[in-house]
């Protein structure tokens, strides 16, 4: 990816510039990021080195926690940075491998939520077949397909990107690089970016919320036909609602962000839903997992046992 334009650095200009307010949020956002990190690491340990937790549920439990632990890291670190900073630069190969990766482990987590539903589905609405469908190939092939795509992707994205020509303002609106932010900035013609972004990202966004609602809908039907019992009907869903209620924070601000067209009067409101996928969620995810799950909870509780 090779800069043809004459911008080799750009300004993050954050949340607000407000100097009164920087050392207030800077505090703020690190305690989250420490959360996130200390929330989602503690799920990951506990998948890895339980036995109890080696199974299919669990395994893409702990892909989640690792995406969310990596998708807060690509653009917190650099926001807590210009918290402190009064040159908010980030250079121009900078601000593409934030970019990629931002899109790559986005859309990846997108994809996952849609495979855990999936496992939900086998789980309840074939239960005797379960092992056999659900082994240990078929999940481990699933998790590297997901993050494959994403990967790629996201490369899309950001050799798109790279090639536009930006011979104006540098400032980006935001507090993270971002594809409709720097298609703002752009010379010349972006119909194809829009075009890739508004088509390929809201793909890899809404066929997996379809495929996750399409599992829901067929769980639910199953449940109704098939459960005579009220305590296995609210056991099965509530084993489902941790996971639903992650799908709807993580989707619902990014079909907000990427399905509508760039406009300077939306750029304004994209940071505060961007705060909600990139940070509300990877802090809420551990949280949601650990109280609605006994499973989850005596592991974090033999856990610490084994520490004192």
């Amino acid at each position: 990816m090779l800069n043809q334009t004459a911008v080799t650095e750009f300004l993050l200009l954050g949340l607000t510039d407000i100097q009164i307010l920087q050392p207030f949020l800077f505090v703020v956002f690190l305690a989250i990021y420490f959360l996130i990190v200390a929330g989602n690491g503690a799920i990951l340990t506990m998948v890895i080195s339980d036995p109890r937790l080696h199974s299919p549920m669990y395994f893409f439990l702990g892909n989640l926690s690792c995406l969310d632990i990596c998708y807060s890291t690509v653009t917190l670190p650099k926001m807590l940075e210009n918290f402190l900073s009064t040159h908010k630069a980030i250079s121009f190969l900078g601000c593409i491998s934030q970019l990629h990766f931002f899109h790559f482990l986005g859309s990846t987590e997108a994809m996952l939520l849609a495979v855990m539903a999936f496992d939900r589905f086998v789980a309840i609405c074939k239960p005797l077949r379960y092992p056999l469908i659900m082994n240990h190939q078929l999940c481990t092939q699933m998790a590297v397909t997901i993050w494959t795509i994403g990967f790629f992707h996201s490369l899309l994205h950001s050799i798109m990107t790279s090639h536009l020509n930006f011979c104006g303002s540098n400032h980006i609106h935001h507090f993270f690089c971002d594809v409709k932010p720097l298609l703002e900035l752009a010379c010349g013609n972006t119909e194809l970016n829009q075009w890739l972004l508004n088509t390929v990202t809201g793909t890899i966004a809404m066929g997996p919320f379809f495929l996750t609602l399409l599992s829901y809908f067929y769980i639910i039907m199953y449940l109704f036909c098939k459960t005579h019992s009220c305590s296995m009907l609210h056991k099965a869903l509530s084993t489902c609602a941790s996971h639903f209620i992650v799908v709807i924070l993580l989707y619902a601000p990014v079909v907000f962000t990427y399905i509508r067209p760039a406009s300077g009067s939306s750029m304004d409101q994209d940071w505060i839903t961007a705060i909600m996928y990139s940070v509300v969620t990877p802090v809420l995810n551990p949280l949601i997992y650990t109280l609605r799950n006994k499973e989850v909870k005596g592991a974090l509780s033999r856990v610490v046992r084994r520490r004192l």
